[in-house]
């Protein structure tokens, strides 16, 4: 991926946001378990960072793939990943499938406010009994005239306590599998929508994530985000933005783990020397710096696919698999060598290590992208 001064520009301007107005907060943020999105995601949009490649007609900016790219691995960069990953909600999990087959008149009253950080989305697809098997959903929307009538569960939900809408995905017919899903909008102010709980999790704390309840909640039909019946097959092509932003900005993650690791080991002395004097403690560093140099040049390969409107699906799966696999191991390597301050609150480490474990759960479970990458290479088929 080839980039220049425009795209050095822009990542200069999502670094210092990430510094100014993210980093001073993130040890508040985890307290609280939530972040303030209402507060935080106007600034992003005044730098454009929440449409890049959306039409200017509602509120984007016209660019192409390339700064995605840059700004995911800017985020990458913060001192959490909790606040990253509700930001890659907005920008590339929620909206894709609206901005691509919404109606003009959806597009104007969800998308637009989105891409001005005036309303917080978040993508509405897992359940209790459903996470990375799709087919599984019970949620169910009935047709009653002009409106659809929601009963169901959703789980997991990003951004679930202060959304302002859901890209929900829907049960619409009684066709069971993957046939008879719809996607639909629905404005959480909706009668009958209600944040069932929010979920303490292991890590990524900044980053609100709740159970939500659609007890008889009514929308109109004309709320469906392109044709009744085609949800799972929108939801499978907006899978591959999350999951293409998500390795964007693990990897990037990784790296700055691996240097600030370094770093450590620069000025930490043991038996008299500093800890990085020691040969296998270099080693066991550059393997890691250049199987993240590898997954990045990987995932930019990817993103000029994408820039050329081919289909990425194989090589999406593949940067989440591996990208989810080696952040675990950075992780487990910083903790190693930070020694006991690796496992103290006190440290980075820490925190790093618990939020790189979601990396290969959430979006899709390490087995399910091996599932995938079995049937693409024709093996599992009778």
């Amino acid at each position: 991926m080839i980039t220049t001064p425009e795209h050095e520009q822009f990542r200069k301007v999502v670094r210092d946001l990430v510094e100014d107005e993210i980093n001073p907060h993130v040890d508040e943020w985890e307290a609280a378990g939530t972040f303030p999105a209402h507060e935080l995601f106007p600034k992003l949009a005044a730098i454009g960072a929440l449409g890049l490649e959306y039409d200017p007609e509602f509120g984007g900016q016209g660019a192409d793939h390339s700064f995605t790219v840059v700004l995911a691995e800017e985020l990458g960069r913060a001192d959490c990943a909790g606040v990253p990953m509700a930001i890659a909600v907005q920008v590339a999990m929620a909206t894709p499938a609206l901005a691509q087959f919404g109606s003009a008149e959806l597009k104007k009253a969800y998308l637009e406010p989105a891409l001005h950080g005036e309303m917080v989305c978040s993508i509405a697809v897992s359940e209790p009994d459903a996470g990375s098997d799709v087919a599984g959903i019970r949620t169910k929307a009935v047709r009653d005239g002009d409106d659809w009538v929601i009963n169901g569960r959703k789980m997991w939900i990003t951004n679930g306590t202060q959304a302002d809408w859901l890209c929900l995905l829907a049960r619409t017919s009684d066709e069971g599998g993957y046939a008879g899903m719809s996607m639909i909008v629905v404005p959480t102010s909706t009668p009958g929508f209600s944040v069932g709980r929010k979920i303490a999790k292991m890590g990524n704390r900044s980053s609100d994530t709740a159970e939500l309840v659609l007890e008889d909640v009514r929308v109109p039909v004309s709320n469906t985000i392109g044709e009744i019946g085609r949800g799972f097959q929108q939801q499978m092509m907006q899978f591959q933005d999350e999951r293409m932003i998500g390795a964007y900005m693990a990897v990037s993650g990784a790296r700055r783990a691996i240097d600030r690791t370094i770093d450590y080991l620069r000025v930490r002395e043991a038996f008299g020397k500093p800890l990085l004097a020691n040969q296998h403690l270099q080693y066991r560093l550059a393997e890691l710096v250049a199987d993240t140099d590898v997954l990045i040049e990987y995932c930019h390969a990817a993103a000029d696919r994408i820039i050329a409107g081919e289909d990425v699906t194989r090589m999406a799966t593949i940067a989440k698999l591996k990208v989810g696999r080696l952040v675990r191991e950075v992780g487990d390597v910083a903790v190693q060598y930070h020694g006991g301050m690796g496992y103290a609150e006190d440290m980075w480490v820490e925190r790093y290590f618990r939020d790189a474990r979601l990396v290969s759960i959430g979006g899709g479970a390490d087995e399910v992208m091996l599932r995938v990458l079995s049937l693409l290479e024709g093996m599992g088929k009778r």
